[in-house]
């Protein structure tokens, strides 16, 4: 049962506090507490793990007046309502509210509560975001999605992510291990995947800033070539491949993959956590763009995110609308199907979807501690925004809704894969 402690007798209050005790019903996944703006504290009064902190007396009615999860996360972007504690609990309840299941009494019975709660308005609410335009997943719109996630500043990105500026998962030997650990062993397993030899040529499409491109050519002594849609992103490779003296063996350009020239071709082709970027309509484009660019005997390793065939999205998407616009995540059946249809050879399919939750938490906590220096660089939105949609993430990886795939394909010379019979040297380190 609910413990809270009254300190007014406002009509809000009261209305908030019977919204709530009807809201949860049923809810004991995790023990959590709500303070009101006037200070009463409903719930869990013994260590609980997050607090939703309501900033003032119509914040509930604009969390869930609508039901749905961008209403939920533009409440907390512009401030409605707070939360101390763990992120990634808090999403767990939203999504136990969000996919519960309401007749038609309850929904009257929460109506009427709410619209005993004042209206806020905002002129402003709704006008953040991503402003894309243009025919979805053409060239030019793909380049402004792009520019807004990515070009938002390296300086922010650099204060959560590894110190080889790697946005991917890493891979994990234990629940323990270090980010950095992570990362560097999930190059080396990637470079491991696609039996990288010295003299050979490597394609990375998607480079981000670089971090996969250097460990190839310093560890494996392959000519490497990253292509990003992010010039602020290039600039910080290149200036990273020049400290490492490597401006020899690898380079970055700024070019969309549709532009590549396939005349001469790579020995090995690498995608990593540019896929969601590729939408379903253009993955027969995807896959037979890199067929035509990866010579016959070679490997091409895609590293993306998949969603479960049976999640089903509620309402409109907050990731979408304020971090990935354009983005699309599709079931691990139709990436296979659209690469086995462009005459790739299936070869291998592991699921690292543990690994990305864990790195994900990384981030939030690296995130977290540095809260003050993000906003400083990039505003209190942008940081709200970041620290929700990753925590949103992680709880979405570690229920199996979101899947993380690595496919291993080969492009065939003649019948022959030129692959060794067993993986044994993908675990010999």
């Amino acid at each position: 049962m609910s413990e809270y402690a009254i300190v007014s007798n406002d009509q809000s209050v009261l209305a908030s506090i019977r919204f709530l005790d009807q809201l949860t019903a049923g809810y004991q996944r995790y023990k959590f507490a709500v303070r009101l703006w006037d200070g009463t504290f409903w719930g869990e009064t013994k260590s609980p793990r997050f607090i939703l902190v309501i900033r003032h007396p119509g914040a509930l009615r604009r969390m869930f007046a609508s039901s749905s999860e961008l209403a939920l996360g533009e409440a907390f972007v512009y401030g409605d309502f707070d939360i101390e504690g763990n992120v990634e609990s808090a999403v767990d309840f939203a999504d136990f509210v969000m996919t519960r299941q309401y007749g038609i009494a309850d929904k009257f019975r929460f109506g009427a509560l709410l619209t005993k709660l004042p209206v806020d308005p905002d002129p402003e609410r709704g006008k953040g975001g991503a402003a894309v335009s243009g025919m979805l997943h053409s060239k030019e719109r793909d380049r402004l999605a792009v520019s807004y996630h990515y070009d938002i500043s390296n300086e922010f990105y650099s204060l959560w992510l590894d110190r080889s500026m790697v946005y991917s998962c890493g891979y994990f030997e234990t629940f323990g291990d270090d980010l950095d650990r992570a990362q560097s062993r999930k190059l080396d397993y990637i470079c491991r995947k696609l039996r990288l030899q010295g003299g050979e040529t490597l394609l990375d499409i998607g480079c981000g800033w670089g971090g996969l491109l250097i460990h190839a050519a310093r560890n494996y002594g392959v000519r490497a070539l990253g292509i990003t849609l992010s010039a602020p992103q290039a600039e910080w490779a290149r200036e990273k491949i020049q400290k490492e003296g490597l401006s020899g063996r690898c380079k970055v350009e700024v070019c969309d993959y549709r532009d590549l020239d396939s005349k001469h071709g790579y020995d090995k082709l690498v995608s990593v956590g540019m896929f969601e970027h590729v939408g379903e309509s253009r993955l027969p484009e995807y896959f037979g763009r890199a067929w035509r660019l990866l010579r016959p005997g070679g490997v091409f390793l895609n590293h993306g995110i998949g969603t479960s065939s049976s999640f089903q999205g509620n309402g409109p998407s907050f990731g979408e609308k304020y971090v990935f616009p354009d983005g699309e995540i599709v079931p691990i059946n139709v990436t296979l199907r659209a690469a086995e249809e462009r005459q790739f050879q299936v070869r291998d399919v592991e699921n690292l979807r543990e690994h990305y939750a864990l790195t994900l938490r990384c981030w939030v906590r690296q995130l977290e501690a540095k809260a003050d220096r993000a906003r400083a660089i990039v505003g209190d939105v942008a940081y709200r925004v970041w620290r929700l949609y990753m925590s949103g993430a992680a709880f979405r990886f570690g229920t199996g809704r979101y899947n993380l795939y690595q496919v291993l394909l080969s492009k065939l010379d003649q019948g022959d894969s030129h692959l060794p019979l067993t993986r044994t040297d993908w675990y010999c380190q």
